[in-house]
């Protein structure tokens, strides 16, 4: 095994994952990226990212499921070396009155976007504790900072990953590893495709910079966190909303 750098991403088959993979494929690092459903999305960002890097994989995995999620993580090691970079960008939406929210969609909600968090974080740490090196990014939402009327639930998720992100900075700088935030605001992705012209005209007019951001604009802030530009950085929080939130 060379000196390139590993680079795991969870949500990796579109959207905002999609293109932090490429990113970090342009920069020569090892790419393994789990999704979860869509097979099409993933064999398609495969092979792009194929065109510029032999070393990608993609495998297909419920981070909801612990050992799921470790057993991946071992394979990918056994096949790209240890986790230097770990993104945690696998998440779920839904736009519902709080009273309308089941418990089930609840708990799914939770179990998704917070123990996937967990269960990737878990089973990747332990190797970067041991070699005294890496670097975690998690993603969470500028409605995780201020909170979002009718997405009560995923408002709760992503502020949780921000409190993950604060406390497990502070815990694990000591071993040279930091923990870092990347709060996107309204960006272009799937996730967002089923809002309709007249709520994105409004969210486009809400943002100082008068436009949506793209997944690339995302992918590019991780990718510095993960940087040794970014080497004295942990803890933090950077929005990248346009300006939507200060």
């Amino acid at each position: 095994m060379d000196n390139q750098k590993h680079c795991l991403i969870t949500g990796g088959s579109r959207g905002i994952g999609a293109a932090t993979a490429y990113r970090f494929a342009k920069e020569g690092y090892r790419i393994t990226f789990f999704y979860r459903r869509d097979d099409e999305s993933a064999q398609y960002t495969l092979e792009r990212i194929r065109r510029i890097s032999a070393y990608c994989q993609a495998m297909k995995v419920d981070i909801r499921d612990f050992a799921s999620v470790r057993q991946a993580v071992h394979k990918a090691e056994e096949e790209f070396g240890p986790i230097d970079v770990l993104v945690n960008n696998a998440g779920i939406s839904r736009i519902a009155l709080f009273t309308e929210t089941s418990e089930d969609q609840w708990n799914d909600m939770l179990s998704t976007n917070i123990g996937g968090l967990y269960n990737l974080t878990q089973s990747v740490l332990p190797s970067m504790l041991h070699r005294h090196e890496g670097s975690i990014i998690n993603i969470s939402s500028m409605w995780g900072v201020v909170g979002a009327s009718c997405e009560v639930a995923y408002s709760t998720s992503k502020a949780a990953i921000i409190g993950f992100t604060k406390a497990l900075a502070q815990e694990v700088g000591p071993s040279h590893i930091r923990v870092n935030c990347v709060a996107p605001g309204v960006i272009d992705t799937e996730m967002n495709a089923e809002l309709d012209d007249e709520t994105r005209d409004t969210l486009s007019d809400n943002t100082p910079l008068c436009r949506i951001g793209s997944p690339e604009e995302v992918a590019d802030a991780v990718y510095f966190l993960a940087s040794e530009n970014a080497s004295f950085i942990t803890g933090q929080i950077l929005g990248v909303n346009g300006g939507y939130i200060t």
